[in-house]
């Protein structure tokens, strides 16, 4: 299988005084000399222009000769080459793809919105020119079916595969990783390298958004309220236990579970107790 090869071009600057003498003297023999053997050398200076080229900074240039590919210049410079060549220029600079928000299926099935932001670059010219027809558009559509396989392996959160060690939302640099792997994976045969892949946009789509916020709220006041009770029991327990060391009063059963459901129903209420005074007796 072919892959990249470096082309060694010749200095454009040392041409151009070369391919202009071709042509001065090809007139200088019409025109003094009458010379028509001469005027070859006009005809050859003429066609060696188009062999000049520029390749910019993070650049490359692809050459082909009949079909044939003959190498890539990766050298930033003035350079001529065969006139002959077809010439094509690739960029080598890094490149931001950000996607737009597509809908797809996460594990569980529920439908959600994910977008990504992808850096890359050409790394191999050889193989984005001529590999694939357009690697520009083959990056997108790859990019998009890496996406819906990424977020068809994984759950959107915890919430219904609470054994699920990975999720989109709280993935991080794990689900990142797994994300340039695909890309990479989908992309080598068009000579693509991922810099970095990372998700930027994640929700649940619009038709099952305002139910999976309700979920979340409850789910949140459900562990409010685990923690809130925990700490009540311990308090009520340090409660008792203080007031049997000290000696402070002597409670029997019944008043131990009056006392721990008046402290439970103090500490765990949502709204601020109101005190009722006994000025009766401890069993009034």
């Amino acid at each position: 299988m072919e892959t990249e090869k470096k082309y060694s071009a010749v200095s454009g600057f040392l041409m151009v005084f070369v391919v202009f003498a071709i042509i001065a003297l090809g007139v200088l023999g019409l025109a003094i000399v009458k010379n028509p053997v001469l005027a070859i050398l006009f005809v050859v200076g003429i066609i060696c222009i188009p062999g000049f080229t520029v390749v910019n900074p993070n650049e490359s240039m692809v050459l082909v000769l009949f079909g044939a590919y003959k190498g890539t210049i990766l050298k930033n410079g003035f350079f001529w080459v065969n006139p002959l060549f077809v010439k094509k220029k690739i960029s080598l600079r890094a490149r931001n793809l950000d996607s737009d928000p597509i809908k797809v299926n996460d594990k569980i099935g529920n439908p959600i919105m994910i977008g990504v932001v992808l850096v890359w670059r050409v790394k191999d010219t050889f193989k984005a020119a001529f590999d694939v027809n357009d690697y520009e558009h083959f990056v997108n559509i790859q990019s998009e079916a890496a996406i819906r396989n990424m977020a068809g392996s994984y759950p959107y959160d915890n919430f219904e595969d609470e054994g699920a060690e990975i999720t989109l939302r709280s993935g991080g640099d794990d689900v990142s990783e797994l994300l340039e792997s695909e890309l990479t994976d989908r992309l080598t045969i068009a000579g693509i390298e991922i810099m970095e892949a990372r998700i930027n946009y994640l929700a649940y789509a619009s038709e099952i958004a305002g139910a999976m916020l309700r979920r979340q709220q409850a789910t949140a006041v459900v562990a409010a309220r685990f923690k809130i009770v925990e700490g009540a029991v311990s308090m009520v327990d340090m409660a008792l236990e203080e007031l049997t060391e000290k000696n402070i009063v002597d409670l029997d059963e019944d008043k131990k579970a009056t006392m721990v459901s008046n402290l439970m129903v103090v500490l765990c209420s949502d709204k601020d107790a109101t005190p009722v005074l006994n000025t009766g007796s401890l069993y009034q």
